[in-house]
């Protein structure tokens, strides 16, 4: 985890991530978007595979980058205890818990009162008597 947060410190390396996220890019059509120098940008792609955040395939004589998500996964979950729920995420989970206890109280209402939970005499045979 911490060589991802370290990772995507840098804003030229959050950049290239977001570049990636459409598809696999050369190393040339990454340095091609950015003022710094193609030695830099390659300096800045070997951080990110070293992170586990890029991958990179020869092909021919080009080097192509693709987006590993993956490694995100933990800071994800680690970041994710930080954030509270927004006003109306937490009215949706309210909501949810009370149509849950509305269907268990109306299941078990009707377990009660059904026909069959009575003394087993029909309607007419009380009134009979």
């Amino acid at each position: 985890m911490d060589e991802v947060a370290g990772a995507i410190a840098d804003p030229v390396r959050r950049r290239i991530l977001v570049l990636l996220r459409d598809g696999r890019l050369t190393a040339g059509e990454l340095a091609g978007q950015f003022a710094i120098s193609r030695p830099a940008v390659s300096r800045h792609l070997r951080v990110l595979r070293e992170s586990g955040l890029v991958r990179d395939e020869l092909v021919g004589r080009q080097r192509f980058y693709t987006l590993d998500p993956e490694p995100f996964t933990e800071l994800v979950a680690w970041l994710a205890a930080f954030v509270r729920p927004s006003g109306w995420e937490h009215r949706f989970d309210a909501l949810e818990t009370e149509v849950y206890r509305t269907r268990r109280d109306t299941a078990g209402t009707s377990r009660t009162s059904s026909p069959s939970s009575t003394s087993g005499t029909t309607g007419r045979e009380e009134h009979s008597a």
